[in-house]
């Protein structure tokens, strides 16, 4: 929802834009999604395309198109903490009275594990049907309660609501704000995203003291603000204008 609507491809407004944008400032994007998804919806050579690249929220990491370093949610958590975790989630999906259920329930990711309610191979239609109800039922925020409640303090584990459809789990520290330790030479940061209420898979970044956050509706309030933001006219300077010198004062009169 910040440079593309959820599962749709950036226009090529948008990408011209931080073409544009990069050659004033160093540009980097960090989602939730693996990096497959991301290049469905940036483009194959996104890597190439910012200074810095960020998947599943920082755990994977790329500067300049070259790997930077991949962290891993299985060696931190271990099997039997993973198989406790997801054989709950599908007793819980399975109790759940919601208008329709697909597949692909699950996603492993190496930084975090993905649950999908409805299940993520629903088409588009379905998707944003879902999202419609889940506004008003409040399926996945009743979800993550729950497993807040069983696994939180058990697992050292953190639970984020982002897109239409799905939530991510991963360990405490593991959301966005994992990405800030490859910019730390950066001495200013500005962050943009549309998921920054508490809960979001953006307030934590959004809300940092490292950062300079900006809550968006939309790509195109995204590219509204880039433009007030690093594209001002800056004003001409005015014109020297050369003032006339004071005249030293008149010599006293002779005296009589």
């Amino acid at each position: 929802g910040t440079l593309a609507k959820s599962m749709n491809k950036a226009t090529p407004e948008m990408l011209a834009l931080l073409k544009q944008l990069r050659g004033k400032v160093l540009i980097g994007v960090v989602g939730g999604s693996n990096i497959g998804k991301q290049q469905e919806q940036l483009g194959k050579d996104c890597l190439n395309d910012f200074d810095y690249f960020f998947s599943e929220n920082g755990l994977c990491a790329w500067k300049n198109g070259n790997v930077l370093a991949t962290t891993s949610i299985k060696d931190h958590l271990g099997e039997k903490n993973i198989k406790d975790l997801v054989n709950f989630c599908l007793r819980y999906i399975a109790d759940l009275d919601i208008p329709i259920k697909r597949g692909t329930f699950f996603e492993f990711r190496n930084g975090m594990i993905n649950v999908c309610p409805i299940g993520r191979n629903c088409s588009q239609a379905e998707r944003d049907a879902f999202e419609q109800f889940d506004a008003k039922a409040g399926v996945r925020s009743k979800f993550v309660a729950e497993l807040k409640k069983r696994f939180a303090d058990k697992m050292g584990l953190q639970f984020s609501i982002g897109g239409q459809i799905s939530f991510d789990v991963f360990p405490i520290g593991w959301d966005k704000t994992f990405c800030l330790r490859y910019v730390e030479h950066v001495p200013t940061v500005h962050f943009f995203g549309d998921r920054t209420m508490q809960g979001g898979n953006d307030f934590e970044i959004y809300s940092h003291p490292r950062t300079i956050g900006h809550a968006v509706t939309d790509p195109a309030h995204t590219m509204r603000l880039l433009r007030e933001l690093f594209f001002k006219e800056v004003p001409a300077p005015l014109p020297l204008v050369s003032l006339p010198q004071k005249l030293p004062p008149p010599p006293p009169p002779p005296p009589p």
